[in-house]
C-alpha cells in the first residue's frame, strides 16, 4: 500500500548532506529541515526518519503544475538519486547510487532499486521487489509483487524503433517472477507468475506461469517442482 497524505512542498534543486536545510518555498525566511516536510517525519529521533545521502535530487519538474513526489517512512536514498515530480513511493524504499525514477510512477512498500538503474516513468511497480544494479525499465511497465530483477536486465517498449508508429508497450512482469542477469526483452512481453528467466536470455515471446525461459532466442520449459513457488523478498 502507498502511504497517503504526506506533506508536499514546491520545486527544489537538491539535498547536500543528511541535515541540509531548505528555504520555505512560500517566501518565509524561516529555515526548515526539508526532509521533514518532504517525508512527513517531524522528529529527528523518529526511527522512521529517512536517510538521505549527498546530491540527492527530489521533485524534478517536468511540466507546469506537476506535483512533488510522495515518499513513505524509513526511506534510504543514496547519493545522486533523482526522483521526478508526480511519483508516489511507499514505506521502506531504498536506492543505490545514481538511481533515476521518472514521472507518473507508483512504487509500493519495501522496494530496492540498485545502483545506476533507471525507471523511465509511467510505470506501476508493486511491493517487496528487488531491482539490482544497471537495470533499465522503460515507460509503460507493470511489475507485480515479489519480483526479482537481476543486474543489467534490459526491458524495451518499442518493437520497431523510429521505423513506424508504434504504441509503446513495456513488459508485464507477474508476481513472484525472477529475471536473470543480462537478460533482454522485446517490447510488450508478459512474464508469467512465478516464472524464471535464465541469465543472458533473449526473450521474444510471452512466458507462461511457472516456466523457465533460457537461451537466445529463449526457449520455454516447465520449472522443476521444487522451483514452483513465489519469491520471498
Amino acid at each position: 500500500m502507498i502511504t497517503k497524505g504526506l506533506i508536499k512542498v514546491g520545486n527544489w534543486r537538491n539535498i547536500r548532506g543528511t541535515m541540509s536545510l531548505f528555504k520555505n518555498p512560500w517566501g518565509s525566511s524561516e529555515k526548515v529541515n526539508f526532509k521533514n516536510l518532504f517525508f512527513g517525519v517531524d522528529d529527528e529521533k523518529d526511527p522512521d526518519r529517512p536517510k538521505v545521502h549527498e546530491n540527492v535530487t527530489l521533485g524534478v519538474s517536468y511540466k507546469f503544475r506537476s506535483k512533488p513526489p510522495q515518499i513513505g517512512k524509513n526511506a534510504h536514498l543514496r547519493s545522486n538519486t533523482v526522483i521526478y515530480n508526480d511519483v508516489e513511493i511507499g514505506n521502506d524504499f531504498q536506492t543505490g547510487h545514481g538511481v533515476l525514477v521518472r514521472e507518473k510512477t507508483t512504487i509500493g512498500d519495501k522496494v530496492l532499486i540498485g545502483t545506476n538503474s533507471i525507471i523511465e516513468g509511467h510505470c506501476d511497480i508493486g511491493s517487496n521487489i528487488s531491482i539490482q544494479s544497471n537495470v533499465y525499465i522503460p515507460k509503460n511497465t507493470l511489475i507485480e509483487d515479489h519480483v526479482f530483477l537481476g543486474p543489467c536486465s534490459c526491458f524495451t517498449n518499442d518493437r520497431y524503433p523510429l521505423r513506424t508508429d508504434y504504441k509503446l508497450e513495456g513488459p508485464i512482469i507477474r508476481k513472484g517472477a525472477s529475471i536473470g542477469a543480462n537478460s533482454t526483452f522485446l517490447s510488450g512481453i508478459e512474464v508469467g507468475e512465478g516464472s524464471m528467466v535464465a541469465a543472458g536470455a533473449i526473450v521474444t515471446r510471452d512466458i507462461p506461469p511457472y516456466y523457465l525461459a533460457i537461451g537466445a532466442p529463449a526457449k520455454h520449459k516447465p520449472l522443476p517442482k521444487h522451483f514452483k513457488k513465489l519469491n520471498k523478498i
